[in-house]
């Protein structure tokens, strides 16, 4: 029966439509302890037609490649932003039959180190006896099994590719984090405008200034709805089945503030006026959700079919990623 099905999903796959060029914000849920103190989660980029020549530097994917992730991390070798290719990044792996059902903690930390031995050696080396090192470099591979990822796709041309490409292997990768001005969203936002100029901004209500993920989703979102030649679309890769903690959602700044009781309380006591304010922005322009209609990514998908992840049509509440990259021509 798993024969026949896996024919016919094969069948209909090589007789589907080429898929476009697309580059989606990868909106990442909070998860752990930095999490709960700072719960406006994490962002970054796939782009479906830009490979990872290395973690360090991009160039146009061959035929049967799937894209790459990128983002700005903290600490990581002293650079600003890493690449890894779209399935190492979602499941520390190197090929779709490789992706667990399920997983549990001691699995994910092996998985892990297993790939820095194989690929990313040079950015997170042995420790002096020869052990796994410590470090943000684990945010590199494996994210869903740390969180639930909520993605808003749009298509790109191949002379936006390649812009973004030169840009940013010309661009000096000196890592200068910042949490408050110069975080993994404000990298987001300053990606999506090389390809789409003046199409992200902060927000200086909700967030007081601070770029955050959410607010990335928002403003793509609001400039899809303008330019309906995008295509927008929405997903969601569900963080993978196991005994890792489980991820919650995404918030705003003034967001977190409010509906968090270690915060809000002690701020209605010492200041009743600047609480005041802060819930006024809340409600005037915080408030947002993940859209209810978007399609999700099972990993039973991807092992059957052989695709990974971005939706080009909804189909019975489940989705498949844009399949590898077509044969690239001058």
């Amino acid at each position: 029966m798993k024969r026949a099905w896996t024919s016919a999903v094969c069948a209909l796959l090589c007789t589907a439509p080429v898929a476009k060029a697309s580059v989606a914000l990868l909106m990442e849920e909070p998860y752990g302890e930095f999490g709960a103190f700072n719960p406006t989660g994490h962002a970054a980029m796939y782009l479906s037609n830009i490979c990872a020549e290395t973690p360090t530097r991009l160039r146009v994917c061959h035929d049967g490649e799937y894209g790459s992730v990128i983002s700005r991390y903290h600490k990581v070798d002293g650079y600003d932003w890493v690449a890894i290719p779209l399935i190492s990044y979602l499941y520390a792996v190197d090929s779709i039959d490789q992706i667990p059902a399920s997983i549990g903690k001691a699995e994910v930390a092996q998985l892990r180190d297993d790939y820095r031995r194989a690929h990313l050696e040079r950015l997170a080396p042995d420790t002096a006896d020869g052990g796994v090192p410590k470090g943000e470099w684990t945010q590199l591979v494996g994210s869903s099994y740390d969180r639930t990822i909520h993605g808003f796709k749009v298509e790109t041309t191949r002379e936006q590719d390649e812009r973004f490409i030169a840009y940013v292997n010309d661009e000096k990768n000196k890592g200068h984090f910042n949490l408050f001005f110069h975080n993994c969203a404000d990298f987001s936002r300053a990606a999506l405008d090389l390809y789409f100029p003046h199409a992200v901004h902060r927000n200086y209500i909700a967030d007081v200034g601070i770029t955050t993920p959410k607010q990335v989703a928002r403003a793509l979102v609001s400039y899809s709805k303008k330019h309906p030649e995008l295509n927008m679309t929405a997903f969601t890769i569900p963080q993978v089945p196991g005994d890792m903690p489980r991820s919650h959602s995404v918030d705003g700044v003034t967001e977190s503030l409010v509906k968090s009781k270690k915060y809000i309380i002690p701020l209605v006591i010492l200041s009743p006026e600047v609480t005041g304010g802060i819930v006024a922005a809340y409600l005037v322009d915080g408030r947002s959700h993940p859209p209810k209609n978007a399609t999700v990514f099972h990993i039973n998908d991807a092992e059957v079919t052989g695709a990974p992840v971005v939706p080009e049509e909804p189909s019975g509440g489940r989705v498949l990623l844009p399949g590898p990259a077509p044969a690239q021509t001058k």
